[in-house]
């Protein structure tokens, strides 16, 4: 299956992108059939040195079936060649990941765990015997201290 997709290159902790059609089963930075452009995430977006693509091989491969990978989909959205992907919802993301473990671990223990119930038989009900009512304490006043005596 022809992916379009994102390969990896530049320095260590500078990223810069290539834009290529490659098999699936092809390596992330390995070999591909054809490079179509580039894209470097450091530059602003404002910038058109950002994002460089040739837009006619794009479409050429897209009619030959090559599907582009979400990442690749959103910049092929964003210079208005394919319809923008939707939208994912990860009501996580905003969360630091050390407390999304907290929490995770609070549904866990909070939660009790599911089990079916056992089928009994239903106990007979037996007579009830009448016990006698019970008074309620009085509630008692706190008791002063008195002073200690030395």
């Amino acid at each position: 299956m022809l992916k379009i997709r994102l390969s990896l290159g530049g320095a260590k902790k500078r990223p810069v992108y290539k834009i290529v059609v490659a098999d699936s089963r092809f390596p992330r930075d390995g070999r591909f059939i054809e490079k179509l452009g580039f894209f470097n995430p450091l530059l602003p977006k404002t910038k058109k040195e950002r994002i460089n693509l040739q837009v006619e091989r794009i479409k050429y491969w897209i009619s030959k079936g090559a599907k582009p990978t979400l990442r690749v989909s959103r910049i092929l959205g964003e210079a208005e060649i394919l319809p923008m992907p939707p939208k994912g919802n990860n009501p996580l993301k905003a969360i630091p990941k050390k407390d999304r473990k907290k929490e995770e671990g609070e549904k866990t223990s909070s939660e009790p765990k599911k089990e079916e119930p056992k089928k009994e038989e239903p106990k007979k009900e037996e007579p009830k015997k009448e016990e006698p009512k019970k008074e309620e304490p009085k509630k008692e006043e706190p008791k002063k201290e008195e002073p200690k005596k030395e």
